[in-house]
């Protein structure tokens, strides 16, 4: 306890500096990748993203990123372990936050679309593992966690081949695409809509104490996505006959017409995507920075969960908006360009089947990774025009890194911990 009391101020800066640093890292790479498939296509320029981003992800982390929290994330470590030896979960938060910030930093710079939430599961696990002892982790929950490495892109790269063949079916390959891009999308933006407004209900709002009940109503939260999906058919429908089209325009490229309608949608889904990312994954950030806050205003007391403060919201949300402004371009290029040529078509395609299997996984409790999602979705549009459109050697890189993100984020979430364990004392 003495040595909590004696390093509190301590302790409180360097939660928020790693903290920041963490957030940092999910918006240089999951944000980055979250917006590549819109950037890649052509349909957003990256200084459009950036400013989408600011906006949606700031507002989701701030109105939906959670009053409440886990003190370990994804309850893969039992608090009450520490409740002998306050101090060590203090360390471990902190060698949590700045391990997967470092690894994020990492394979941001090599371009890597890598796990967030893999990355600070590895730190805890790691940390949890050599300071209290193995027995300590739930490996149970670890094991569901790499089973969604499997089944999440395979899902998202499933569906995202349905999809885009029903869009070469009724559009794409139809004599008049424009006169069927027309008739058809306000269907497909139902969909987006439905489906974008249930991420929200589901992942967003069930953190927020006043609307939680809200998410924990099935069909309430279906009769709000249906109208959520109408609206979204009539004003994408209003917005189509605003578009100017010159015919002119489809002697070059026969498809320019209508991938500019396109375009449009995608700006939408960029939006609502990085709203429902910013309500999910800020806690990945301020997740260990609010249990170290807690324990530490409480003088060593351990709670099972705690409130998290309105200034720990702002912290997450700033860093994940500066994390994509300074260094997202490398992730972007990866996710629009490396794997497989992107127009706003096959990009929206990628973006609601990615939308989808986020759906399905937070109704079904699967835990999911936003960034094998989206790779496995922009896989998937890659796949329908032909394995010759996809570049494998970005592909085998981008699985080899998912594969060591977790180890090494254990790795090196370990060194800090006895570096941390080692300036304050046990």
């Amino acid at each position: 306890m003495d040595i909590i009391e004696n390093n509190a101020d301590i302790f409180i800066m360097l939660a928020i500096g790693f903290g920041l640093f963490m957030a940092w890292g999910i918006g240089a790479n999951d944000v980055a990748n979250a917006m590549g498939t819109s950037v890649g296509s052509g349909a957003i320029t990256f200084k459009q993203a950036v400013v989408i981003a600011v906006i949606f992800e700031f507002s989701g982390a701030i109105l939906a990123g959670g009053e409440v929290t886990a003190t370990i994330r994804k309850g893969i470590l039992d608090a009450a372990l520490f409740t002998d030896s306050p101090y060590l979960l203090v360390y471990g938060m902190l060698a949590s936050l700045l391990a997967a910030g470092t690894w994020l930093l990492i394979a941001s710079s090599l371009g890597w679309p890598v796990s967030t939430t893999h990355s600070i599961v590895g730190a805890i696990v790691g940390f949890g593992a050599v300071g209290v002892g193995v027995d300590a982790i739930a490996w149970d929950k670890v094991i569901k966690i790499v089973m969604s490495w499997v089944a999440s892109p395979v899902l998202a790269g499933t569906l995202a081949v349905i999809i885009f063949k029903s869009l070469q079916s009724l559009v794409i390959d139809t004599k008049d695409p424009l006169a069927n891009v027309k008739k058809y999308l306000p269907f497909y933006v139902f969909f987006v809509g439905f489906i974008i407004a249930l991420v929200t209900l589901f992942k967003g709002l069930k953190h927020v104490e006043s609307l939680k009940y809200i998410s924990k109503d099935a069909s309430l939260s279906v009769m709000i996505a249906v109208a959520v999906g109408i609206l979204a058919a009539v004003i994408s429908a209003f917005i189509m006959r605003r578009i100017k089209i010159d015919p002119k325009d489809d002697k070059d490229f026969h498809y320019a017409n209508m991938e500019k309608l396109f375009a449009v949608l995608m700006v939408i889904t960029a939006s609502a995507m990085a709203f429902a990312h910013g309500s999910n994954d800020v806690a990945n950030a301020i997740g260990p920075l609010a249990a170290v806050y807690s324990i530490v205003e409480a003088g060593g007391d351990i709670a099972s969960r705690s409130v998290v403060p309105s200034w720990v919201l702002l912290v997450g949300g700033g860093g994940i908006v500066f994390g994509l402004v300074t260094y997202g371009f490398k992730v972007m290029k990866t996710i629009g360009k490396g794997i497989t040529e992107l127009t706003p078509s096959r990009g929206f395609a990628a973006e609601l089947a990615a939308a989808t299997t986020v759906v399905l996984a937070s109704s079904t409790g699967i835990p999911v990774s936003t960034t094998q999602v989206l790779v496995g979705a922009v896989l998937g549009v890659g796949i329908a025009r032909g394995v010759a459109a996809l570049n494998m050697r970005v592909i085998n890189t981008i699985f080899l890194s998912w594969l060591i993100t977790l180890p090494a984020g254990a790795i090196i979430s370990i060194l800090f911990f006895f570096a941390l364990k080692g300036a304050f004392g046990a």
